[in-house]
């Protein structure tokens, strides 16, 4: 007998909408602080105006994990239209408290939801929601879902560009980042996250310098099954990488603007990717 299996996901995941729809995945909003006043992730501030505020913000905003409720909420939703088991995917919690909610909201239910540490964010998130999502479209059952998505987390690589190192360090969420100042913070500075920790790969003094380094770690990778291109409010530049790559046909890419609950901590004009290696 078929278990009917539903699908959850959190906003960092960066999933667009098209998908989320087609594969019916829940997702549960991460909140945005902004002085006195909390957004709910995608509702009330587009991401273009929250980069283009964002470098004027005397206090910097903050961010703060969904409630248990909200996750309970989505799970409760899903078992009542039949679903029999829930995969709940979310950021390491070594970065975020988004996991230990959805897990605390899980306890509830028993066997019936897998709360899972994909040990990254933004599309390297989604990209592990999205396989998920095509094996529970064939009729998996969770055994085989949960053994695509470690094989495509394995394969995963997140790579950004920051503009500056300011946000990153006030945001305290990266200890190295913290005790680097003066003239660091000029500097382009690139970070890959592996497992949820996030580690210098390099720095350039150059915008375009660090473009280059970015292209040729890339090419570097080999064969690709996925690319996401990440930008913080850096359209044109997002547009510039995927003309420089030159991506085959076979390869379909994304471009996101990616969420201000991680952009917070980047800061705008960030350029980056997530790949996925064949």
């Amino acid at each position: 007998m078929m278990m009917k299996i539903g699908l959850v996901t959190d906003s960092t995941s960066d999933m667009p909408v098209d998908l989320t729809e087609r594969y019916q995945i829940e997702v549960v909003p991460a909140i945005l602080v902004m002085g006195e006043q909390s957004y709910t992730d995608g509702e009330g501030l587009s991401r273009e105006e929250f980069y283009n505020r964002l470098p004027a913000m005397v206090d910097p905003p903050t961010t703060a994990a969904p409630s248990v409720g909200s996750f309970q909420e989505k799970y409760e939703k899903l078992l009542r239209s039949g679903v029999d088991q829930i995969l709940s995917i979310h950021p390491p919690a070594i970065l975020s408290g988004i996991f230990n909610a959805a897990r605390l909201a899980a306890e509830s239910f028993g066997t019936r939801v897998h709360v899972l540490d994909s040990g990254q964010i933004t599309m390297g998130l989604g990209f592990q929601v999205l396989s998920a999502a095509e094996r529970i479209a064939r009729g998996a059952f969770m055994d085989e879902v949960l053994e695509r998505v470690a094989d495509v987390r394995k394969r995963i690589s997140v790579v950004a560009l920051l503009d500056t190192l300011e946000y990153l360090r006030r945001s305290g969420r990266v200890s190295w980042a913290k005790a680097m100042i003066g003239g660091f913070l000029n500097l382009k500075l690139l970070i890959g996250l592996h497992e949820g920790i996030v580690e210098r790969l390099g720095q350039t003094r150059t915008y375009r310098q660090g473009f280059t380094n970015l292209c040729e770690m890339i090419s570097d990778l080999g064969p690709l099954e996925r690319l996401a291109i990440l930008h913080t409010n850096a359209e044109e530049r997002a547009q510039q990488l995927i003309a420089e790559l030159k991506p085959t046909p076979s390869i379909s890419y994304l471009i996101v603007n990616v969420t201000t609950v991680i952009g917070t901590h980047v800061g705008p004009n960030g350029l980056g990717f997530v790949a996925v290696r064949s």
